[in-house]
């Protein structure tokens, strides 16, 4: 009853899920005969420094660290009013650079007309 085993070109690290370290605590916990143990860590492939890792993290009660972890860092929750303030710094940026062109085009007008002798109805500082 020989199993085969596939070679694959890149090797992968295994994952145990949290149910799974803690199926095999519970099955180690179990074995009361010499032998025992070592025949699961067999059967399941495992290292006895698995057991003693997992033990560990069990007795601090470290239930959450006995599930697999994303890696990377962690996304951050979007305050609304970050996201207000973004908009409102945008529609800022908009609105002053439509009113400088509108400004410029207030100067020319005011020049055309100075220079063609259009009198302006709110003359102030020609």
């Amino acid at each position: 009853m020989a199993q085969e085993t596939e070679v694959v070109a890149k090797a992968q690290r295994r994952r145990f899920t949290a149910a799974e370290k803690l199926r095999v605590l519970r099955e180690a916990d179990c074995c009361t005969r010499p032998g025992e143990v070592s025949a699961l860590l067999r059967r399941e492939g495992l290292y006895s420094s698995h057991l003693a890792t997992w033990r560990a993290a069990r007795s601090r009660g470290e239930l959450a660290g006995l599930a697999p972890r994303r890696r990377g860092p962690q996304a951050k929750p979007v305050d609304p009013r970050d996201k207000k303030l973004v908009e409102q710094a945008r529609e800022i940026t908009r609105l002053q650079a439509r009113l400088e062109r509108a400004e410029g085009l207030i100067a020319v007008q005011k020049k055309v007309a100075q220079i063609l002798g259009i009198p302006l109805a709110n003359d102030e500082n020609v």
